[in-house]
């Protein structure tokens, strides 16, 4: 744990009064396992879903597969409560150039139009692809200057027609 960490914590356990055995404590936990992080995001899945008093939540994903079976592209995200997010877009490097992301775009934004979403959201680095979202008729949102160090973050949004048009 870094030294900051340990200070932030014992701040927080001054303030509070706790003492290091009282009870609940913060530890430094980088590599939880997948099954336990998972169980730990549907909890607030499950708290979102109580407030809002939307279930209809659902993963969206398209998988490019070459013949031996193996992913060579995906794009993915979920649906929720009236709007999506593509969270992960990635073409292997060796497929890059031959329009499937594009094809992969289309697909996720036709399912997401499908189930009513009327908004779609993306987080691309300046590295990466905003041009490809722009393209395909995403508007930029915000610039976070700094996201990683000497780069942007860039937010785009996608709305959809209430007939499924863009």
């Amino acid at each position: 744990m870094s030294a900051a960490a340990a200070a932030a914590i014992g701040r927080t356990m001054a303030t509070t009064g706790m003492a290091a055995s009282d009870g609940p404590r913060i530890q430094a936990e980088h590599d939880l396992s997948p099954v336990e992080l998972s169980s730990l995001e549907e909890r607030l899945h499950r708290d979102n879903r109580r407030v809002t008093d939307r279930d209809d939540d659902r993963g969206l994903t398209f998988v490019i597969r070459d013949d031996a079976g193996h992913a060579i592209g995906v794009a993915a995200g979920y649906s929720w409560a009236g709007a999506s997010e593509l969270t992960l877009m990635w073409i292997d490097e060796a497929h890059r150039g031959r329009g499937y992301a594009r094809q992969l775009l289309n697909a996720f934004v036709a399912e997401a139009a499908d189930r009513g979403v009327k908004n779609i959201w993306v987080s691309s680095h300046d590295f990466q692809a905003p041009g490809l979202y722009e393209k395909a008729g995403f508007k930029r949102m915000a610039e976070l200057a700094g996201w990683p160090e000497g780069h942007f973050n860039i937010i785009l949004c996608r709305t959809i027609a209430a007939d499924g048009a863009a």
